[in-house]
């Protein structure tokens, strides 16, 4: 028996809580097929946007690109593998590049967050 694939549209997601502040960055995803987009705010970023694929697998690979807090406009890419927590949210593995004057590499995580949640949103956010 296979695996149901997953689908991110509509799931809100933050970074696991690690100290920094940027757990309060809410991610909001939409999708179609295999086309992932989603837009984000909050933690440093004023605002930043994603778009790219979503394998069979539940992997993702997506472009990113963001205005943070100081003006600085930073753009990467990312691939993100998915695990499935206990209560069944979606917790993913990053593993991102920065690209440009503010080049950096990194690992995160962002896990989903539960719906009933409705004070976290996303500003502005839409299909």
């Amino acid at each position: 028996m296979s695996a149901r694939p997953i689908s991110y549209h509509g799931r809100r997601f933050r970074p696991v809580a690690d100290g920094t502040g940027e757990h309060t960055r809410v991610a909001h995803y939409y999708q179609d097929d295999d086309l992932l987009w989603g837009e984000f705010t909050g933690g440093h970023a004023r605002r930043g946007t994603l778009a790219g694929r979503c394998r069979p697998d539940g992997s993702l690979d997506f472009a990113y690109c963001m205005v943070l807090d100081d003006g600085r406009i930073v753009s990467g890419q990312c691939h993100s593998t998915p695990e499935i927590l206990p209560d069944g949210r979606i917790l993913l593995h990053e593993v991102w590049q920065r690209f440009g004057a503010h080049a950096d590499s990194g690992v995160s995580r962002i896990e989903e967050i539960p719906a009933a949640d409705p004070s976290l949103t996303t500003r502005g956010a839409h299909r």
